[in-house]
């Protein structure tokens, strides 16, 4: 919904909230990586939880866990992502591109090769090389597997581009009537779309304020964590109580609802971020260290979660459902963050960070620890 006093300014007002280098920024933004790091641990969980479960045949303590999420997990993802788009917006195209669509094309082609690789037996099924490249040719109008997410990334940047100049009330209502619109049996890149755009548009459009709410809440912890506990509540009954209806399987799928769950679900993690970042200790550094490279997390993660979920399941090693996916959840996101170290400063860096080659402006140097894929 839109706040009191929204003006068109505000979809620029992310180039004002990014002060000069210093402590103070680096405190005000780290919040940001805490949600991020937050969001990809879920989605890994996600991934690894409900494939455990289908090869183990059963549902552990993770699968709760997994629910409770649905209705905040991806819509926090991209509302986040849409956050620092008004620094850029208005630059030239050619620069824009560079920073939003060819960053991610990058990435998406590479590990769409690098996946589709691996399962390349699965993918051709005896059809040989033609039906892999095929396969490949598709994946530029589909995207592939776990990586619609940064397909997405690169066609809502465009999109926003090519839009700024709405009224922002006509921009968020009609992203907003695109996620409520019923969309069976429609192709994943349409159904995505049209369920994700919504938050990204937020993102982008109410960075201003969505800063503003993560500095009130560092203002007023205990009132914050009093709102998070009636939040939780209203999430959990909505996403916990099923309807018997097939197409909407709980309250928090139907439409408008999905919407409202998703935006208030989104401003808890933001919250969450901002006292995560107030209290300190081990676990937000954690958080945001998978943050500062959650896309490297997102990009490589489904090959130790495979991995890991294939051994565990042939060997017997863990009987019990929750600590298997608990598992395979911790080597999925370890693995990747510990693979991106490994070849930050050999040849295989072009993995995880995009060579010189592949810029069409030149590169400046990070303000930053954010130097991975993260644009």
């Amino acid at each position: 919904m839109l706040v009191p006093g929204f003006r068109r300014s505000a979809a620029l007002a992310p180039a004002t909230l990014i002060p000069g280098p210093g402590a103070e920024e680096a405190l005000r933004l780290a919040w940001v990586d805490v949600a991020k790091g937050l969001c990809i641990v879920l989605v890994v969980m996600m991934h690894s939880t409900l494939g455990t479960g289908m090869d183990m045949g059963g549902e552990g303590f993770l699968h709760t866990v997994v629910a409770f999420a649905k209705p905040f997990r991806i819509p926090d993802f991209f509302l986040l992502s849409g956050l620092f788009v008004g620094r850029v917006i208005d630059r030239d195209w050619r620069l824009f591109a560079d920073r939003r669509v060819v960053h991610f094309a990058y990435f998406y082609l590479l590990w769409v090769l690098i996946q589709s690789t691996v399962k390349y037996g699965q993918i051709v099924d005896g059809g040989g090389p033609g039906a892999f490249l095929a396969h490949l040719a598709h994946a530029l109008v589909e995207p592939y597997s776990t990586l619609w997410f940064i397909y997405l990334l690169a066609v809502f940047s465009v999109l926003t581009k090519l839009l700024r100049r709405l009224h922002p009330a006509l921009l968020l209502g009609g992203a907003a009537l695109l996620q409520s619109l019923p969309l069976e049996g429609h192709s994943d890149l349409v159904t995505e779309f049209c369920g994700r755009y919504v938050w990204f548009v937020a993102g982008y459009l109410f960075a201003a304020w969505i800063f503003r709410f993560a500095d009130l809440v560092r203002r007023h912890p205990r009132a914050a964590l009093g709102g998070l506990a009636a939040w939780a509540l209203v999430n959990g009954l909505f996403a916990f109580t099923s309807t018997g209806h097939e197409t909407f399987p709980t309250l928090a799928s139907l439409p408008l609802v999905s919407l409202a769950l998703g935006g208030a679900g989104a401003l808890a993690i933001v919250a969450v971020g901002a006292l995560l970042t107030l209290a300190g200790g081990p676990v937000t550094a954690a958080l945001r260290a998978c943050g500062e490279r959650s896309i490297v997390i997102y990009l490589a993660f489904f090959l130790p979660m495979a991995a890991t979920r294939t051994l565990i399941v042939k060997t017997g090693a863990i009987a019990d459902i929750g600590l298997a996916s608990l598992v395979v959840t911790l080597v999925a996101v370890l693995v990747p963050l510990a693979i991106e170290r490994v070849v930050r400063h050999t040849p295989f860096v072009f993995l995880f960070r995009r060579p010189a080659a592949f810029h069409i402006v030149a590169e400046t140097p990070p303000r930053s620890a954010r130097t991975a894929a993260t644009g």
